[in-house]
């Protein structure tokens, strides 16, 4: 055979290998996600990680050899609609596993009917509620409220603050942190002194601030929500002239907060993943090239500010991924146990270490402690 026909050969056999990859039946990866609504700056840079990544395997050809295919369905920030959502995924979709969940409450509402199907689910949601107690089929990226709180509490201490006043949301992350920030206050020795909430719609918390204000004793405020809402309350703060110490939980990690905020964000103090402060992280640390790599994709492809819950979604797709490749199959059962199994995957969120009784792999190390300085995130000193 001459050498030109070989070329045509090996050629077309490459050729064909790759058209067999894309022939190769789909791996489905179905999603969930707060696209629209309060929820949007959580749940759009979600869908436009999934979509940039799924789009980069399958250039490199894929997964076992398949294309990823994502299936998706906007609940437009309501709860109930996740619940209909998840079904179709399920039963019409016929998908192989669970990427999304925005919020606690979509979240919550998914987690009968995958436990029912027996599906691996990858929440990108933060309350505790989500993986304690243990749910056989269910996992999360992003660090719990009660870390949030506890990280917080760990900073407060340091700085002599144990009087505070919690201003909490009364949606499902914000009443899950209430909960969480109540029951660990004693451990740090922190009494709140005064404890108020706000609805995810109120567009003034002037009146729950002004109470908080004129509480005797409080040393530094806690607001504990996400979305707008505790963009509004920040801004009220500043209009109010309060002058304590503010902090906020990772609910508001991402630019968008300080954009919303304005001015008024300056000194917010706020636990969240390294993500936020990749250009300013130690070279030696592990995450470093995960963040740095991910920060840059994200912004020269979509022109637009990285945040943690874009990372959250990185992170469920990629623990999807690399289960799927280390069982060697898309069956649901093997595909949940290699999850549980994850040892040492470094993330956006953290380092993640599952186990039978841990389906998040997290602990306090993965927060790291920010502060708002002349409108940017630093890591707080």
């Amino acid at each position: 055979m001459n050498h030109s026909l070989k070329k045509l050969v090996a050629g077309a056999a490459l050729a064909l290998g790759a058209f067999n990859a894309l022939a190769a039946d789909p791996i489905k990866i179905g999603s969930v996600l707060s696209v629209t609504g309060p929820a949007a700056f959580l749940g759009d840079p979600e869908l436009k990680t999934i979509q940039m990544y799924v789009e980069d395997i399958n250039k490199k050809g894929g997964v076992l050899g398949r294309p990823l295919e994502l299936v998706h369905y906007d609940d437009g920030s309501d709860a109930s609609k996740a619940n209909g959502f998840t079904k179709r995924l399920i039963d019409d979709d016929k998908v192989d596993i669970l990427v999304g969940g925005t919020t606690t409450g979509a979240t919550m509402s998914m987690a009968p009917l995958v436990d029912k199907a027996g599906i691996p689910f990858i929440s990108l949601a933060g309350a505790v509620v989500i993986v304690e107690p243990v749910k056989k089929w269910i996992f999360k990226t992003p660090h719990t409220d009660r870390m949030a709180a506890e990280k917080v509490f760990e900073d407060m201490k340091k700085r002599g603050i144990s009087k505070v006043a919690l201003l909490s949301e009364t949606s499902g992350f914000g009443q899950s942190g209430k909960k969480e920030t109540e029951g660990v206050a004693g451990k740090y020795g922190i009494t709140l002194v005064a404890n108020e909430t706000y609805g995810p719609k109120d567009t003034d918390m002037s009146p729950q601030l002004t109470k908080i204000k004129t509480t005797p004793g409080v040393q530094a405020v806690f607001i504990f929500g996400l979305g707008q809402g505790p963009a509004i309350a920040t801004k009220n703060y500043k209009q109010l002239g309060i002058t304590l110490p503010l902090y906020h939980a990772h609910g508001v990690a991402s630019e968008e907060f300080i954009k919303l905020s304005g001015p008024a964000a300056e000194g917010v103090r706020l636990p969240a993943a390294a993500l936020l402060v990749a250009s300013k992280l130690d070279a030696k640390d592990p995450q470093k090239p995960v963040v740095t790599a991910y920060t840059k994709a994200f912004t020269e492809k979509w022109k637009t500010d990285v945040s943690t819950f874009g990372g959250h979604a990185y992170d469920g797709l990629m623990l999807a991924v690399d289960a799927i490749k280390r069982a060697g199959t898309t069956d649901k059962a093997k595909v949940r146990d290699a999850i549980e199994a994850t040892k040492g995957y470094v993330g956006t969120g953290g380092v993640v270490n599952m186990s039978a009784t841990d389906h998040m792999g997290l602990d306090l190390s993965a927060f790291r402690m920010l502060e708002v300085k002349n409108g940017d995130w630093t890591v707080a000193q």
